[in-house]
């Protein structure tokens, strides 16, 4: 329990000093963590990425490297967010930049990761840098391959119909602030037919629809 006010304090100080880089007031709740990933077929995936880890609120969820054989890249620009996320996941590999990814990759001798996660919101970039995060990211992911994200307010969805087909979209309400996910499949090289897209659909995940476990 105090573990968890001091991880929350630590990063509303953050917050405070770098509104920008971070987003919001306070990790994610566990909700919008299990919202994230459990759409993600776990027995196909060899190689992951999360992008900007920050203290770990999704990244508990995630497979340990050990237990599935899985290659968990973990990105955090903050170096003592880095630090406490070495010593929470000591199996992870530890990367600073995510607009580096494609050089990750290259210098880990990985070709593509299968799926993505991010905490990024396209608002945490510069218009130059949210190109060069898209295109990191699309380079970097295989035909088919997950992309998994959310934000706050809604603006991301019609750059992702560019190069993702949008499995679903949920709304979380059981986070601070309540949050958007976008469930993404990264689409073929080849043209596909409008017909054959995926359409999208919106869910809201609400107070009835979720454990309130501890």
């Amino acid at each position: 329990m105090r573990s968890g006010i001091r991880e929350r304090l630590h990063f509303l100080y953050k917050f405070l000093h770098a509104p920008r880089q971070l987003g919001s007031v306070t990790p994610s709740s566990r909700w919008l963590a299990k919202t994230m990933i459990d759409i993600i077929p776990w027995q196909q995936m060899h190689n992951i990425a999360e992008l900007g880890a920050g203290t770990g609120a999704i990244t508990r969820f995630i497979p340990s490297g050990e237990e599935s054989g899985m290659n968990v890249l973990l990105f955090e620009k903050d170096p003592d967010f880095r630090h406490q996320l070495r010593l929470k996941f000591p199996d992870r590999i530890f990367f600073n930049d995510c607009l580096r990814l494609r050089l990750a990759l290259h210098n880990r001798r990985l070709k593509k990761v299968d799926c993505i996660v991010s905490s990024l919101s396209f608002r945490n970039f510069s218009a130059s840098d949210r190109t060069l995060y898209i295109e990191q990211i699309i380079s970097s992911l295989k035909e088919g391959g997950w992309f998994i994200t959310f934000e706050y307010f809604p603006q991301m969805k019609k750059e992702l119909m560019q190069h993702f087909d949008i499995v679903s979209v949920k709304w979380v309400l059981l986070n601070f602030p309540p949050a958007l996910v976008y469930i993404c499949r990264k689409k073929a090289s080849t043209q596909v037919k409008q017909s054959d897209h995926i359409h999208s659909s919106v869910d809201v995940i609400s107070i009835s629809q979720v454990s309130t476990e501890r």
